[in-house]
């Protein structure tokens, strides 16, 4: 049975991460770790480690994605929270089966990992995303 690891990261949905980064770290003391374009995405992310976990800043690069109409519609704030699990086909298949609505049928593949998305109409309005490494 495919189990949950951990919460892998919060994405927050920013206009420009140079704005947002100073109460991150100066408010609250985080350190950046660094910051990455996502081509695949559309975005640039900013990581700042917290535990085991990351805080990501998502600024869309084109008007065209998720990221950008989530920022158009409610404005920044909290975008999606991520769990890694250990079989994400298998979590997949499972919140299929309970009648879970998902984005993401089949994981997308990354650099080094694999990830999906569950809808937010079956989570209680939280957008989730799923991971596992390979």
């Amino acid at each position: 049975m495919p189990e949950i690891k951990k919460i892998n990261h919060i994405a927050v949905a920013v206009n420009d991460i140079e704005e947002a980064l100073p109460f991150w770290q100066e408010a609250l003391g985080l350190k950046l770790d660094h910051t990455e374009n996502v081509p695949s995405q559309k975005a640039s992310v900013a990581f700042l480690p917290v535990g085991e976990s990351e805080i990501e800043l998502v600024q869309p690069t084109s008007p065209d994605t998720g990221t950008a109409k989530f920022l158009a519609e409610r404005g920044p704030g909290m975008h999606h929270l991520c769990f890694e699990v250990d079989d994400i086909e298998g979590m997949l298949a499972q919140l299929k089966a309970k009648g879970v609505r998902l984005i993401n049928e089949t994981p997308l593949d990354l650099e080094g990992r694999r990830m999906a998305f569950v809808h937010p109409k079956s989570t209680g309005g939280v957008l989730v995303e799923l991971y596992q490494f390979i």
